[in-house]
This record gives structure tokens, C-alpha cells and sequence, in this order.
């Protein structure tokens, strides 16, 4: 279960005990920010995206939406979404737990800017009854993040 290695790759970085598991489901923003007792926009969704058929995820704010022109422009090409089955082949995460940590060789993580509005923010741990609260710049150190990206637009 890819809850538990996230679990043991946070145990060996001491925190194991950030993991929140609930009774309840957190596989979408809107159950997460419920489970949470947070606004939707703090939620840190994990986005897996094929880039020439190169994985990439970007981590970012749970009301943010993947803006396709400023995406080209960042990575040098359109992305595709992978579906369900292959975002779990290639991430080693089910959607609705999928998460930065833990991942599978070859995934490169990029966390998208609208995640800097926020002091903290919940990224699920593995499952989709998950989540743990970081700091940008915990975020950024425990998901070893490649760097910040601005590929997302935010509501109006």
C-alpha cells in the first residue's frame, strides 16, 4: 500500500507522525478540505502529467487549474493528464492519494507557485484518507521537488 511508503520514507525523516488518516474519504480537494477543516484552496493536489512521455508532477493549489499556454512554455511541450491506471503504474499512488512523497524512479516533481499564497498547505500521504500540513519550504525539502513552476491560473 503506497501509504506505507510514504509512511517509511517520512519515518526515516522523523515525520511519521505528521500523517492524518480519517474516517472518511480525502481522495478530491472538496472531501479533503472537509476532512481537513480547511478552505479548498489550501489543498496541494497532485497533478500527473505525461511531457513527452516523461512524468512529471506538479503539486499545486487545490483551486488552481493547469493553464495549457504558460505549461508549453514551462516544459517545451503540451502535457497530456495520464488516467487513472497510468498515473498508479507510473507514480506508484492511486488517484486520490496521489502525493509527492514516496513516488516511483523517474518522476520528477515541480511545485506550481499558487501553493505560496498559503503559510501551510495538505498534500495526501498515499491514500484517499490522507493527508499531512507542510510549510512551502517543507514541501519543496521532504518532496525533492526539482523546483518552482508558474503552469496554473487561479479562479477570478
Amino acid at each position: 500500500m503506497s501509504i506505507e511508503r510514504v509512511r517509511e520514507v517520512f519515518r526515516r525523516e522523523g515525520i511519521e507522525d505528521r500523517i492524518r488518516e480519517f474516517e472518511t474519504s480525502s481522495a478530491t480537494v472538496e472531501l479533503a478540505a472537509e476532512a481537513l477543516h480547511c478552505e479548498p484552496c489550501r489543498i496541494a493536489k497532485s497533478l500527473a502529467i505525461s511531457v513527452k512521455g516523461e512524468p512529471v508532477l506538479v503539486v499545486a493549489a487545490g483551486d488552481a487549474r493547469i493553464d495549457n499556454h504558460r505549461f508549453k512554455e514551462q516544459f517545451g511541450a503540451k502535457g497530456k493528464m495520464l488516467s487513472a491506471e497510468e498515473t498508479l503504474s507510473v507514480t506508484g499512488h492511486a488517484v486520490g492519494g496521489v502525493c509527492p512523497f514516496a513516488l516511483n524512479d523517474g518522476v520528477k516533481v515541480f511545485l506550481d507557485v499558487s501553493l505560496r499564497r498559503f503559510d501551510t498547505v495538505f498534500p495526501a500521504c498515499g491514500s484517499s484518507n490522507s493527508a499531512a500540513e507542510f510549510t512551502c519550504e517543507e514541501l519543496e525539502k521532504y518532496s525533492g521537488a526539482e523546483g518552482w513552476v508558474d503552469v496554473c491560473r487561479l479562479p477570478e
